[in-house]
């Protein structure tokens, strides 16, 4: 299956990879939120930290949500660190 933004999350991935490659396991969320930040920026993308997204409901905004990385305007990026995978998170995600 091909993704609408192949190349973009292919960056998104490999700036995963390298930023848990290189700093490991043990800091907390906003090390690794900018850390991949600097590494999405380095492979030529825009990576803006905490974009405000309204929600609506209805047509009517009823509340705000700040994505913890937007790629290019284009995808967003829910940092999770945990030890493990929990399939608990994924709610928040399918949210997005």
């Amino acid at each position: 299956m091909e993704l609408k933004y192949h190349n973009i999350t292919e960056a998104i991935i490999g700036s995963a990879f390298e930023v848990y490659n290189t700093l490991g396991y043990g800091f907390l969320e906003k090390v690794y939120q900018k850390a991949m930040q600097v590494e999405l920026v380095q492979r030529g993308h825009t990576a803006e930290l905490e974009h405000h997204i309204k929600v609506k409901y209805k047509d009517t905004i009823v509340g705000e949500y700040a994505a913890d990385i937007l790629v290019d305007e284009k995808v967003i990026v829910e940092l999770k660190i945990a030890a493990e995978y929990n399939p608990k998170d994924e709610v928040q995600l399918l949210n997005q």
